[in-house]
């Protein structure tokens, strides 16, 4: 009798799982990074929308060795994608972060760097990085100050933002695209947009 239980219950359970599949995912995504604090704090410089056309707020942050990293070292040089995401390890972000690594020699061709920043510490992102061979760039912002001048502030209402940049050569914006659950299709776009610049 107890196996008959456990295996409806079980069989229920699936059901319901895969009929509420959304609202599942919303829980896990909900209870793995909404632990981060409000993102929007005293330190931040702005917290102004950008928009398309608007030139990329210039930055140097430590990376995941330790390494500071401007903006400036690629300008002139190179296209840049730079991504903001809630919080190493999470659900959602690991799935974006190996989507991005999936897809670097596509990001390469297209004569483009990924540069992926958080709140996480330099050796959060270190193990991140190791964890997925991540073979792109991770920065730390700690205070949220570069997250600020990127008016990237929490989606929803509560979850720290997603949002991905699309930088040409010359440093202007030439997309932006935010979706907490969404998460290939960062990937997605960014490609499309640096195919046509």
């Amino acid at each position: 009798m107890f196996s008959f239980c456990f295996k409806f219950s079980r069989l229920i359970f699936l059901i319901l799982l895969q009929r509420y599949k959304k609202f599942v995912l919303f829980i896990l995504v909900l209870n793995n990074i909404s632990c981060h604090e409000n993102t929007k704090t005293t330190n931040m410089v702005s917290n102004k929308k950008l928009i398309i056309g608007d030139k990329a707020p210039l930055f140097s942050l430590p990376d995941q060795n330790g390494k500071m990293v401007s903006l400036n070292e690629f300008i002139g040089k190179n296209k840049l994608v730079v991504y903001f995401y809630p919080k190493d390890e999470s659900f959602g972000c690991t799935k974006e972060a190996c989507s991005f690594r999936d897809s670097y020699e596509d990001f390469k061709e297209a004569g483009a760097e990924v540069i992926g920043i958080s709140a996480d510490d330099e050796n959060s992102h270190k193990g991140f990085a190791a964890n997925h061979k991540l073979p792109f760039i991770l920065l730390s912002d700690k205070d949220k100050m570069i997250a600020g001048l990127y008016g990237v502030g929490k989606s929803m209402g509560i979850l720290p933002g997603r949002v991905t940049f699309i930088i040409d050569k010359q440093g202007i914006i030439r997309g932006i695209y935010s979706s907490q659950i969404n998460f290939r299709k960062h990937i997605d776009e960014a490609l499309e947009i640096l195919r046509k610049i």
